[in-house]
């Protein structure tokens, strides 16, 4: 994918291959990082390389859609729904990934995901978001993303850091925040009490 930096920025190799992207990473308990616990985090793009995520469960304190807009000065003709915007992951905290439905896509910009899911990064996703006709059918804005250097996921995971699962739309989209860490291990049958509390180091 070119590179585009115009102040929403996104470029991620689509990856081929066993890899993770379209899936979820579930933190495990004991995770040694407060900036993941108990997260669930879908993977937008995993390769040999490198490997990229957005947090979906962890909204900012106090920031919502339309507060943010305001302050980047997108206009919205009708108003924007009062959802929280999340905490995407300690990378690039400045800048803004939206997670949509695939109804929507900006040409050479948005990157496919996984099963009707895109990740788009550039200022023309605000304004679709912003316009009722144009707008996706879900979307989720996350400032920031989660990043992984070539092998670092996989040791992660062979250190039991992370399980994984796959996506569902409420997963990715709803706002019910505080249930989707159980939920998402429910999708692969574990209950929170069947987990150790002694996982690696992140």
């Amino acid at each position: 994918m070119p590179l585009r930096d115009d102040g929403f920025m996104i470029s991620e190799e689509t990856p081929t291959g066993d890899f993770l992207a379209g899936r979820m990473l579930i933190a495990m308990p004991g995770i040694d990082d407060p900036r993941f616990e108990r997260a669930v985090i879908l993977m937008c793009a995993h390769s040999s390389e490198h490997a990229m995520g957005i947090t979906v469960n962890m909204p900012v304190d106090g920031l919502n859609l339309p507060d943010l807009f305001q302050r980047l000065g997108v206009e919205s003709p009708t108003r924007l729904p009062d959802r929280p915007v999340l905490q995407g992951g300690p990378v690039e905290r400045e800048r803004g990934f939206v997670l949509h439905t695939d109804d929507y896509a900006v040409p050479e910009s948005t990157l496919h995901v996984g099963e009707g899911v895109s990740l788009t990064a550039t200022r023309e996703v605000l304004q679709a978001m912003a316009d009722q006709d144009r707008r996706p059918r879900c979307a989720t804005l996350a400032l920031g993303c989660a990043n992984w250097s070539s092998g670092q996921l996989e040791r992660e995971i062979r250190d039991n850091i992370w399980l994984a699962c796959e996506p569902d739309e409420a997963l990715i989209f709803d706002d019910d925040h505080d249930t989707k860490w159980e939920r998402a291990l429910a999708k692969i049958g574990v209950r929170v009490e069947q987990l150790s509390f002694q996982a690696g180091r992140a």
